[in-house]
């Protein structure tokens, strides 16, 4: 029997609230972040394809760009990126210190930058029902309640793909709930890379993706085009959400014009699929329920004859 994490969509319709839910790496999160080797100790696959990433590499280079400095200049404050309060929402894991518990800047965006800082569900995620259970002979009862408790204690799975997706924006996108207009604005004046061509399928199916999944989970394996469709278009509902919040977040001419590009490049998206009546709701009004809503009906469907077309090539993944 097969069991997967609850559907976000579900949760929505059914008028749940997760407490958890928030932005990526966010200073509130900090101190629940457990760092990335711990995650390697039962990860070692997905821990390989991370240290040939540019989230992993960016931890040695970024700081030592002449426009990072210029930015960190520009910003005020703390003149190490690794110790700005700002700059660590997005570039940085921070982790307690082994010797002094302080939390310290452990490597660039891991593990729990993307699955939530895992402090308080990692003993959930790894308990199988025992300590002479593994993950092969877990109970499917067992396994259903580890899946849910996991996330109701802010675990991300890696089929939530709305909530990765959000996850992803409020970085790459400069959404994040932790970053305050003044500091926006004079980051972008300096500028701060601002990119609204962001795209979910393109990245997280590039040189990050790590899907080592049964039955043989030594291989990391692609999307299919059903999947790559599905996964575009629910990248494309997080997209409409998060810029049309954004256009509260701050009047800064350069960020109005890149969240409008977000807005409009997601609203051809979703105009595309026309078997979905979800998706003429959520364009009518783009609110978190209504993209989660979306993301529940088309879990099961194969949008790649509406949207393939559409879908970067994957040459183009980064």
């Amino acid at each position: 029997m097969s069991v997967q994490p609850i559907s976000r969509g579900l949760i929505a319709v059914l008028g749940t609230a997760l407490s958890w839910l928030g932005g990526v790496a966010g200073a509130a999160e900090h101190s629940a972040f457990v760092g990335a080797e711990t995650c390697q100790k039962c990860h070692e696959a997905e821990h390989r394809v991370w240290e040939q990433t540019k989230h992993f590499a960016s931890f040695r280079e970024v700081h030592k760009l002449p426009k990072a400095k210029e930015v960190l200049a520009a910003v005020g404050g703390a003149t190490n990126m690794k110790k700005h309060e700002t700059c660590t929402l997005c570039h940085s894991t921070m982790a307690p210190d082994p010797e002094t518990s302080e939390l310290t800047a452990t490597s660039g965006p891991s593990c729990e930058s993307c699955h939530g800082a895992a402090s308080k569900w990692i003993t959930i995620h790894n308990d199988y029902g025992g300590p002479n259970v593994t993950r092969e002979t877990e109970s499917a009862e067992h396994k259903a309640k580890r899946i849910q408790s996991a996330q109701a204690a802010g675990m991300r799975w890696p089929s939530m793909t709305y909530d990765l997706a959000s996850t992803c924006m409020a970085c790459h996108a400069l959404t994040q709930p932790g970053l305050d207009p003044t500091t926006l604005g004079k980051m972008l004046d300096a500028g701060h890379p601002l990119k609204p061509e962001w795209e979910f399928v393109q990245y997280s199916q590039g040189t990050v993706r790590h899907r080592f999944y049964p039955p043989d989970i030594t291989v990391n394996s692609e999307m299919t085009p059903a999947e790559l469709a599905r996964n575009f278009v629910i990248g494309a509902a997080a997209k409409l959400v998060s810029a049309k919040a954004a256009l509260g977040k701050s009047k800064h001419p350069a960020y109005q014009a890149a969240q409008k590009q977000r807005m409009s490049d997601a609203t051809k998206v979703l105009s595309a699929v026309k078997s979905v009546p979800e998706a003429a709701v959520l364009l009518a009004a783009p609110t978190e329920p209504n993209a989660l809503k979306l993301a529940a009906a088309v879990a099961d469907k194969d949008l790649s004859g509406e949207v393939g077309q559409l879908v970067p090539d994957r040459s183009s993944d980064k």
